[in-house]
């Protein structure tokens, strides 16, 4: 009966442990996209084969002495000390074990920490539960980012360069990770935590917060975009322009006016203007407990929303990205979201009732020490009607 238990315990964990080694996971630890990917993925593959061969040898001696050692009922064996030469082996030979692992591991920290070789300059922060980035002004690969650059959810790099992400929290601790790319890294509040990036191809790239930070602390995800040269100047040419305002006497206009009434308490847009011709400018921080939401300026320039929770593309659309060659990739992601790829089904829904499709502490009442400020989006209670006008108005924001 133990011998039966034991072999059935082994068979699920084995199941296990290639069901988490299934291949082209959106978050594969296997297949490295960048350098320093490549060296957490070079050190992975001396430590498992060494773990697994350890690991077989102490489940078979476990095994061995499960059914060789079993109880038929005999007296109990003359008990002694242990044999010294036994003892020493199990542990000199653990030890010298560890410690070469220990030295390529320690190795492999001190280069994947070098900052000094990157070429650019990304900060990033966590609020919960979504992610900003801030691109500061600076010239990168021969572009120049005239004025900081401020978007969310998808992180957009240039392909083939080392690029330093300046980390930090506005609330709680989280973490960033894009397996593809790099390991893990906190964003602690009042710290600031480097991370070196890159990628080697075009593509895009998933990831996850791996630090539990409150009750959407799984959904709260991000994506890198690697784009070719030519390609991220022309992302960044558009970042840096301000939002066109709708055509006059459309729908997209009279969603305009809910935005400005319903929506700019939070949400900024470059280049709003109010009735009177004054900027609109978003007060986050008189209304979001973190002081912050994300920018809204380009938001169909990229692929997700609310955190990288739910997708601004249909399937279909979104398939034709992800699946993209590295050298169709470029073409298919600045497209952005076209009207006919536009999800609006869960951007209707989104906006109907944002809590129900993520769970946040939106009502600052319940939650006292949100001090009177939402964390996350509230249900604003909108009608359809102005549904309709604001989803043609965001529609606009390419």
């Amino acid at each position: 009966m133990r011998l039966r238990r034991f072999g059935l315990g082994l068979a699920a964990s084995s199941a296990m442990f290639l069901v988490g080694c299934a291949r082209n996971a959106p978050q594969d630890t296997w297949q490295p996209k960048g350098d320093n990917a490549q060296k957490i993925n070079k050190l992975d593959w001396m430590v498992f084969p060494l773990a697994g061969i350890v690991g077989v040898l102490v489940f078979g001696l476990i095994a061995y002495i499960l059914f060789r050692f079993r109880d038929k009922g005999q007296a109990l064996p003359t008990q002694s000390h242990g044999n010294p030469a036994v003892e020493i082996a199990l542990t000199i030979v653990p030890a010298l074990i560890l410690s070469v692992v220990g030295v390529f591991t320690f190795k492999g920290i001190f280069e994947l920490a070098q900052t000094n070789d990157t070429e650019m300059v990304i900060n990033v922060t966590g609020q919960q539960w979504w992610w900003e980035y801030d691109y500061p002004a600076q010239v990168v690969n021969g572009v120049e980012i005239t004025q900081p650059i401020i978007t969310s959810g998808q992180l957009v790099i240039p392909t083939g360069t080392n690029v330093l992400l300046r980390e930090t929290s506005r609330d709680v601790i989280h973490s960033y990770w894009i397996p593809a790319l790099n390991g893990k890294k906190d964003a602690v509040p009042g710290r600031i935590n480097l991370l070196r990036i890159q990628a080697d191809k075009p593509g895009i790239f998933a990831g996850q917060c791996t630090e539990f930070c409150g009750l959407s602390h799984a959904n709260m995800r991000m994506e890198a975009v690697a784009l070719g040269p030519e390609d991220f100047a022309a992302w960044i040419a558009n970042q840096q322009r301000n939002a066109e305002a709708p055509a006059q006497a459309t729908l997209a206009q009279e969603g305009e006016a809910v935005f400005l009434n319903q929506c700019i308490r939070c949400h900024q847009v470059n280049g709003l203007k109010k009735a009177d011709g004054t900027a609109a400018i978003a007060a986050p921080d008189e209304n979001v407990y973190s002081g912050a939401a994300p920018n809204l300026t380009h938001l169909m320039s990229r692929n997700t929303f609310a955190g990288a929770t739910f997708d601004l593309l249909t399937s279909s659309c979104r398939k034709n990205v992800w699946t993209a060659s590295p050298e169709e990739f470029g073409s298919a992601y600045l497209k952005g979201v076209t009207t006919d790829c536009l999800n609006q089904t869960d951007l209707r829904r989104w906006l109907r009732n944002a809590p129900a499709m993520k769970p946040m502490y939106a009502d600052p009442i319940k939650l006292a020490r949100s001090d009177g400020k939402y964390r996350g989006m509230p249900n604003l209670g909108l009608s359809e009607s102005d549904i309709d006008k604001l989803v043609a108005y965001l529609s606009t924001l390419k």
